[in-house]
């Protein structure tokens, strides 16, 4: 187990290559990042799928309404749904959308960020001050690189297993 700097704040989702670390920042966006530990801990994100997937943009997940389901009709409205929680309210900063860089997925509506995030692939600066950034990937970021590409795609990835780093 590796030592993170502040495992209370720190994200470990098991993917079908290996582990990848994401470290939060409650600094910028606390609302975001306690929706994130407790969804993680209550399981919800367990067997969630990719269901968004864009070479050379970002991989995006979170759907916990929808995306465990393993029937194609199902996995093809992954994406529209989120938790039984309250959307949250945009926490948009000067964090810019970099390579690793973790953002809260929304509708046109800004404060309708509640579940679902996605994973930069590379620098999307044209997303800053769109989108609330709320953490990174601090190791493992090879393991997302070869997360299976399609909107949705025909055979998701999912995220085998979302934990708390301070709970391991």
């Amino acid at each position: 187990m590796a030592d993170f700097k502040d495992p209370e704040n720190t994200i470990l989702i098991e993917l079908k290559d290996g582990q990848v670390a994401i470290e939060l920042h409650p600094d910028v966006a606390p609302k975001h990042c306690e929706r994130m530990k407790e969804l993680a801990r209550s399981g919800a994100y367990d067997n969630v799928c990719f269901h968004r997937v864009i070479d050379g943009f970002m991989a995006q997940t979170g759907d916990v309404e929808h995306g465990d389901m393993e029937d194609g009709f199902n996995i093809r409205r992954a994406g529209t749904g989120g938790s039984d929680l309250p959307d949250l309210p945009a926490e948009f900063s000067k964090l810019p959308h970099d390579r690793g860089t973790l953002g809260a997925a929304r509708s046109m509506n800004p404060n309708s960020a509640n579940s679902q995030f996605f994973i930069n692939f590379k620098d999307n600066h044209f997303l800053n001050g769109q989108y609330t950034v709320y953490g990174r990937v601090v190791s493992g970021m090879e393991h997302v690189d070869k997360i299976t590409r399609g909107e949705p795609p025909m055979n998701p990835d999912r995220m085998i297993s979302m934990k708390v780093a301070s709970d391991v």
